[in-house]
C-alpha cells in the first residue's frame, strides 16, 4: 500500500495523476502515467479495492477520482500503527519472560529453574524424547558443545524424526561459520529438519508440543547457564507466540542453500537488487527493458531457488549467499 506514494511505482503514477487531474477517464489517465490502458485499469481496480480511488459514471463515460491524500496517508499511518502494536506485543511478551526469569520460582507455579549443568543437558534430552508431534527450537551462540555432544544430538534427533516428530529450528546467522554447529546444522537439514535463520534471535529456546518450554540463559552470578522450565501458562503461550512471530521473519534455508555460491547471472542479480529495494514487477520490467511476464517468471524462479516466500526473505538470502 505504501507504494501509492512512490512516484516511480505504477500505483504511485496513477494516483499522482489523479490527484492533479480529477475525474479522469482511464485512457487519458494511462497516457499521463506512461502506462498501457490495460495496466492502468488493473491498477485502478487495486486502488479502488483499498479505498484510495473511486469511480464515477457520467452519461456513457466512466471516470476516476482520487481520495484526498490526507485520508490516504492516515490509512497508511493506521496500518503502520497496527504493525507497531504487534511488535510492541512481542516486546511485552519478552519483557514478561525477562521479569519472570529474575523472580523467585516459588512465586510462579508454571516456572522451574534448573541450575545444575548436568541436569540442563539431561532436560534437553528428555525434552526431545517426550515430544509426540513437534519440537520448536531457537539455537543461539555460544556453541560450546563438543563434537561428541553434537553427534549424540544428531543421533537422537534422527531417531525422533524417524518416528514422525517434526523439528523446526531457527538458527542464529553465525551458525553457518561455526566449525562444529555449522556442519551439524547442514546434516540435520538434509535429514529432514525444517530450518530458518535470523541474524540475532533474542534467546535460546525449545518448545515441545504444547506442554513444555525451556529457555536457557547465561547464569548471572557464575559461569555457565541456567534453564527455565515453563509449563502451560500465559508465559508459555507468550513464548510460543514469540517463536511463531520470529519464524515468519526468519529466512528459510535448505541442505543445498547454506553456502555462498554465485550461481546467478547478471540479469538475475539486477532483478534481485531491484526486488530488495522494493520495486514491483512492473517497475523492474520498465527499468530493465523486459516484458512483465519475463520478470514474473524470473522472480518466481529466484524465490524458489532461494527457498524464500517473500521478496524481503529473497533479498536477505541472496545477500547472505553473496549474490548481491
Amino acid at each position: 500500500m505504501h507504494d501509492v506514494l512512490d512516484p516511480d511505482s505504477d500505483r504511485g503514477r496513477v494516483y499522482r495523476s489523479l490527484v492533479g487531474h480529477p475525474r479522469e477517464p482511464a485512457g487519458r489517465l494511462a497516457a499521463r502515467a506512461g502506462l498501457s490502458e490495460a495496466v492502468a485499469r488493473a491498477v485502478l481496480k487495486e486502488l479502488a479495492a483499498q479505498d484510495i480511488v473511486v469511480t464515477t459514471v457520467t452519461g456513457d463515460e466512466e471516470s476516476w477520482e482520487a481520495l484526498p491524500p490526507t485520508q490516504v496517508v492516515e490509512a497508511l499511518a493506521q496500518r503502520d500503527a497496527a504493525l507497531w502494536t504487534a511488535r510492541r506485543r512481542t516486546g511485552a511478551e519478552l519483557e514478561q519472560l525477562y521479569r519472570f526469569a529474575r523472580r523467585d520460582a516459588g512465586h510462579y507455579g508454571a516456572l522451574e529453574v534448573v541450575e545444575d549443568a548436568a541436569r540442563v543437558l539431561d532436560v534437553s534430552r528428555q525434552l526431545q524424547r517426550s515430544a509426540r508431534h513437534q519440537l520448536r527450537t531457537i539455537d543461539t551462540p555460544p556453541y560450546s558443545g563438543t563434537v561428541d555432544h553434537y553427534l549424540g544430538q544428531e543421533a537422537l534427533q534422527c531417531e525422533r524424526m524417524a518416528t514422525g516428530v517434526v523439528y523446526r529450528t531457527i538458527y542464529h546467522g553465525s551458525a553457518f561459520d561455526d566449525p562444529i554447529a555449522g556442519p551439524n546444522m547442514t546434516r540435520m537439514i538434509a535429514a529432514g529438519e525444517q530450518a530458518r535463520t535470523l541474524d540475532d534471535p533474542p534467546m535460546k529456546l525449545a518448545i515441545v508440543d504444547s506442554e513444555l518450554a525451556v529457555v536457557t540463559l547465561d547464569a548471572d552470578d557464575r559461569p555457565g547457564v541456567v534453564s527455565l522450565l515453563i509449563r502451560p501458562s500465559s508465559l508459555f503461550l507468550a513464548l510460543s507466540n514469540t517463536f511463531e512471530s520470529l519464524w515468519r521473519l526468519a529466512v528459510p534455508v535448505s541442505a543445498t542453500g547454506t553456502g555462498t555460491g554465485t550461481q546467478v547471472d547478471a540479469r538475475d542479480r539486477q532483478i534481485l537488487t531491484l526486488m530488495a529495494s522494493g520495486a514491483t514487477d512492473d517497475a523492474i520490467a520498465r527499468r530493465l527493458g523486459l516484458g512483465r511476464r519475463t520478470v514474473v517468471r524470473r522472480v518466481s524462479g529466484l524465490l524458489t531457488s532461494l527457498g524464500a516466500t517473500t521478496r524481503f526473505q529473497a533479498g536477505v538470502q541472496a545477500a547472505r549467499r553473496g549474490w548481491l
